[in-house]
């Protein structure tokens, strides 16, 4: 099935991110960061918005929704069930293993907490995309704010089994920065040096580095990668147990 799918900066580094059905011509926006550029792309491409898919209660993910849906009253705002308290005017709710449609195609709702206690990601499987938020990023992931390390760690594990060639879509264009720290604590891995340098020649032309796909995440990612020894190594905890490996790499990226 076709989609089309416009991503955009917002505030600073924030994505706003569509998600357009040309059957139905029904459009989703992947989190609300901020109304005005999400509206204007909307605009400048004729789409009607119909859906606004919520990933988590940080104001820099919601605080455009009010405005889109002024501008589009019609539009269904669906958010985590489980941040119901925290993000104001959700009308459909979701929880793991829902479906949230936009036209024609389906979404299977992921929870995936760690970042905040409710985080979720919407898996389109049959378009092979996948919205993750601020729980993966191309090569990082997001902090621990709510949870323990553990749980970020086990939700992370769960994007990393999507099927290899999934397309990931992420909250911020962290990737320059991440890029730097994962060649601090993985500097023998050739693919990641490559993907470094790609990394750096795009933002130097002004380009976006997402979407990602599972397969680059798995051979670069070192969050994904803390059962390999080149990364247990580089932290002084060879033979440890993969889940505190997680929390000194999280904590090691919370310092830099």
């Amino acid at each position: 099935m076709a989609v089309h799918i416009h991503q955009f900066l917002c505030l600073k580094d924030n994505f706003g991110v569509l998600v357009h059905d040309p059957e139905t011509r029904s459009t989703a926006a992947i989190d609300a960061p901020d109304a005005a550029p999400i509206l204007a792309a909307l605009k400048a491409r004729d789409w009607i918005l119909t859906e606004i898919l919520l990933t988590h209660h940080h104001a820099d993910h919601v605080q455009g929704a009010p405005g889109l849906k002024a501008a589009f009253p019609r539009a269904r705002v669906v958010g985590p069930r489980k941040e119901s308290d925290r993000i104001a005017g959700l009308e459909t709710l979701v929880s793991e293993g829902d479906v949230a449609r936009v036209g024609a195609l389906e979404a299977v709702v992921m929870e995936v907490p760690g970042h905040t206690s409710g985080h979720v990601a919407y898996w389109f499987e049959a378009e092979d995309v996948a919205f993750a938020g601020d729980t993966l990023f191309a090569l990082g992931c997001g902090r621990a704010f709510e949870e323990p390390p553990q749980t970020l760690h086990h939700s992370l594990k769960r994007l990393a089994a999507l099927p290899d060639e999934t397309q990931v879509y992420c909250g911020h264009e962290y990737t320059l920065a991440n890029a730097k720290f994962a060649l601090a604590v993985d500097p023998g891995n050739e693919l990641l040096k490559e993907r470094a340098a790609e990394v750096a020649a795009r933002r130097e032309k002004g380009e976006f580095t997402l979407p990602t796909t599972i397969a680059i995440e798995l051979a670069t990612n070192p969050f994904l990668r803390v059962e390999e020894p080149e990364i247990q190594a580089a932290l002084g905890m060879v033979g440890a147990d993969p889940v505190d490996v997680f929390a000194a790499l999280r904590e090691r990226k919370n310092r830099s």
